[in-house]
């Protein structure tokens, strides 16, 4: 992309601005519209060849001309010069010099001997740039003035670009128009107006796009503002011939012409579709049934094909498998079948690897990021020599037996109990008078008078306890 305000050449000194390199950059990368790199900048002439005296300057917007420098002047590309013109003379910046201008003059077909070269008169003092430049600002103002004055006398032309000369003597207005405009009334009429000579230049709808410049909708500079100078003639054929849809809407460029880049490719398409039988008006004849041509992908070599009775399928045939079918149908024999037979191999069903560098980044996913966090396992191992969060400030207790107790006056009450007998046991029963009483049991202890049926039976079994050891059965003889 180029720097801002490049391709309007209004710097300071009338070179291009933002960059600051005068337009000299070796980098070709659009400073100036129909910008040319000067690939032999820095390569000596032979021995005894005087240089060629010949330049390029480049005007307003694409606008360049070959001036003759007779004087002998040594310039440089991005100097401001003072060129001829009629009447007076014009402000220009040079864009190539040397022998790279040969070729440019060559490719446009104009002669080096041409006595309709103008002349290349000096380096142009500030005085004159001064003056460039305030022409430059009256531009705009002066093009909405003269629309006005066209819409005033009723005629079918749009004024789209208007350039001063140098010395602000004359005025350039471009227009579009279909049809043929009688602007004498109006040459009058801004004569009076502006005080200076007028000239009419009409110019086609890409040109005009080509002077105003702007964006494409591939995302880059038009092609016309930027590099392409001649304009070949598009038709929709070539859009056919490429397969693309004929929806104007797309096809058409800023210009609303058909874009020039359909033109590009089309000479790859029409080489590969010689060896492809034209399908038109032809259809295929199956004991399934009749199959009519649906589309074709042109550089895969496949054609797609559907049955009258299924137009919604589509069968893909290769370009050799059609012309087999075809030539069939002239002899009056028809296949099974539009599928191709194919011989299976062990080639054939061994699974194509796939490489392993597909995935260039480290085989990352890229909804890595979203996916939610699991929450973290807590780390229960104990480790050696420290007491566990469960069991810290716990009191050790070792018995006779050897058995040990670990009480934790802060855990939970229930965790850790030893293990005792099952309570229902001991309990005296009125109704088994054998029993024997618990030993541990007080007997100096005043029954409850609060308690109600105190004497009732238990009929109700004893929970089982999972920690308590079975009873032991004993058997008394009386």
């Amino acid at each position: 992309m180029g720097c801002t305000t490049c391709s309007t050449g209004s710097g300071t000194t009338g070179a291009p601005g933002g960059c600051n390199n005068n337009g000299s950059c070796g980098t070709g990368g659009g400073c100036n519209k129909l910008n040319v790199f000067d690939w032999l900048a820095n390569m000596e002439l032979p021995g005894g060849q005087a240089p060629f005296d010949i330049v390029e300057i480049r005007f307003k917007n694409s606008r360049k001309e070959f001036y003759r420098n007779v004087n002998n002047l040594q310039v440089f590309v991005g100097d401001v010069v003072a060129v001829e013109s009629s009447p007076g003379h014009d402000i220009g910046v040079i864009s190539v010099v040397g022998e790279l201008v040969r070729l440019q003059m060559k490719k446009r077909n104009v002669s080096p001997a041409s006595e309709e070269i103008k002349k290349l008169y000096r380096k142009a003092k500030q005085t004159d740039i001064e003056k460039w430049q305030e022409a430059q600002n009256l531009e705009h103002s002066t093009m909405y003035r003269a629309r006005t004055i066209a819409v005033k006398l009723k005629l079918q032309m749009k004024i789209s670009d208007v350039e001063y000369q140098g010395d602000k003597s004359k005025a350039i207005f471009y227009y579009t128009a279909d049809d043929r405009v009688d602007f004498r009334e109006l040459i009058k009429v801004l004569a009076e107006e502006f005080k200076v000579r007028i000239e009419m230049r009409q110019i086609g709808a890409r040109q005009e796009a080509g002077r105003l410049g702007g964006i494409g909708s591939c995302g880059r500079e038009l092609c016309c503002s930027t590099w392409l100078t001649d304009f070949r003639s598009v038709s929709t054929s070539a859009a056919r011939y490429q397969q693309l849809s004929l929806n104007p809407m797309k096809l058409a460029g800023q210009c609303g012409k058909l874009k020039c880049c359909l033109n590009y490719e089309l000479d790859s398409y029409m080489d590969a579709l010689k060896d492809f039988p034209d399908v038109n008006n032809v259809k295929l004849e199956t004991e399934k049934g009749r199959a009519f041509h649906q589309k074709t992908d042109i550089f895969k070599r496949t054609m797609f094909f559907s049955y009258t009775h299924e137009p919604d399928n589509f069968i893909p045939m290769s370009v050799d498998r059609v012309k087999e079918i075809i030539e069939m149908n002239r002899t009056d024999s028809k296949p099974v079948d539009l599928l191709e037979k194919v011989a299976i191999t062990p080639e054939s069903l061994k699974v194509e690897k796939k490489p392993d560098y597909e995935n260039v980044v480290g085989q990352d996913s890229l909804t890595r990021f979203d996916k939610s966090k699991k929450p973290k396992k807590k780390n229960n191992k104990k480790r050696s020599g420290a007491p566990t969060t469960a069991n810290a400030g716990a009191t050790t207790t070792v018995t006779e037996g050897g058995e040990t107790t670990v009480v934790n006056p802060t855990a939970n009450p229930n965790q850790n109990r030893p293990n005792r007998p099952n309570s229902n046991q001991n309990k005296p029963n009125p109704n088994n008078p054998n029993r024997t009483p618990n030993p541990n049991q007080n007997p100096n202890r005043t029954p409850n008078p609060n308690r109600q049926n105190n004497n009732r039976p238990n009929n109700r079994p004893p929970r089982p306890d999972s920690n308590a050891k079975p009873p032991e059965t004993s058997t008394s003889i009386v």
